[in-house]
């Protein structure tokens, strides 16, 4: 066990430098630049100086003078340092802000994730079992609506009808106008009322895909021959699905699992937008926009990370639910 984590972690190692390579340069060639946006703005000051000089010694003072490689080794030094500089875009650092965000998209991500789980593969196991029933049919096409709808459309159906329709919730926004007013308890449920729409979003375009993935998976475990032996012997239907049958199709829901281990941290881009939900992931793409290299890196990087770890995650887990699976 040590030799296979110590092997997958020096290939790990590895993986995340060229990775990280390829990502700072495309920062480096992003169309928009905060330092040119600085610097064009600096410009129009009465008296002052010219956008080219301004450029210039904005260039100079982040280091932005020099080539990709020499640039990404001079980052690569800081980040194993643990310097990961100021945001240029939130003028803080780096960290701070991270730390200021990644939470609140956390426990968005885990809740969503808790019952995507919960729903998707109950459903996906009881889809198999009835195959070709109405029963399978009604789930199959759930499944299908939930990987087909983009997730700006069933947000802005969401927002139609229970925010402007109803009136139920808030179009936009973490907390209400009356929010400084609310005692403790009370600011709690008016994070967690804007909190739903977003997190119903999350879990309705997610569980298709888990849903069809276990029904696909359980159905070819059912047709095994040890299924059809453990019934010839006469054994319980619930015991011979849920002992035999779903243990073996934990394996490929293991990846699944594991893979999932970034989104908890890396925040839904797309609805923290939509919903105006200052997360990670409403943070960092105001950044990239921005051309804010050093929290846009830091953040990239520590989804890398993430990517790399959930991986390892899941081969360990293949011999926790399998003893058939040896890591050697």
């Amino acid at each position: 066990m040590r030799k296979f984590i110590l092997k997958r972690l020096f290939y790990s190692i590895i993986i995340f430098f060229f990775v990280m390579l390829i990502i700072y340069a495309l920062m480096r060639c992003l169309p928009t630049s905060y330092i040119e946006s600085l610097a064009r703005q600096r410009s129009m000051q009465p008296g002052s100086k010219s956008y080219e000089e301004w450029m210039a010694q904005l260039t100079s003072m982040y280091n932005m003078d020099k080539g990709i490689l020499l640039g990404y080794f001079s980052w690569l030094k800081d980040f194993f340092r643990g310097n990961f500089g100021d945001s240029w875009y939130y003028t803080v650092p780096v960290v701070q802000k991270f730390h200021e965000t990644i939470w609140l998209s956390f426990w968005m991500g885990l809740i969503s994730m808790f019952f995507e789980l919960v729903i998707a593969i109950p459903l996906g196991i009881v889809a198999a079992t009835k195959q070709y029933s109405r029963t399978d049919y009604t789930i199959s096409v759930l499944a299908l609506a939930g990987i087909s709808l983009p997730t700006f459309f069933f947000a802005s159906l969401l927002k139609l009808f229970f925010s402007v329709k109803m009136g139920w919730f808030d179009l936009f926004g973490l907390v209400g106008r009356n929010y400084e007013q609310l005692s403790s308890w009370g600011q709690f449920l008016d994070k967690a009322n804007h909190l739903v729409l977003p997190i119903l979003t999350l879990v309705v375009i997610s569980i298709g895909s888990l849903m069809r993935y276990t029904r696909t998976n359980m159905l070819e475990v059912l047709n095994a021959d040890y299924i059809r032996t453990a019934r010839a012997k006469g054994l319980d239907e619930k015991k011979v699905i849920y002992h035999h049958a779903f243990r073996n199709t934990l394996i490929p829901l293991v990846t699944i699992i594991g893979g999932s281990l970034p989104s908890l941290f890396s925040g839904a881009l797309i609805t923290e937008t939509l919903f105006s939900i200052p997360g990670i992931g409403y943070t960092s793409y105001h950044a990239m926009v921005a051309g804010d290299i050093p929290f846009s890196m830091f953040y990239l990087a520590f989804l890398a990370i993430l990517t790399l770890l959930g991986n390892l995650i899941a081969d360990i887990l293949y011999a926790v639910v399998d003893p058939r699976v040896r890591l050697s």
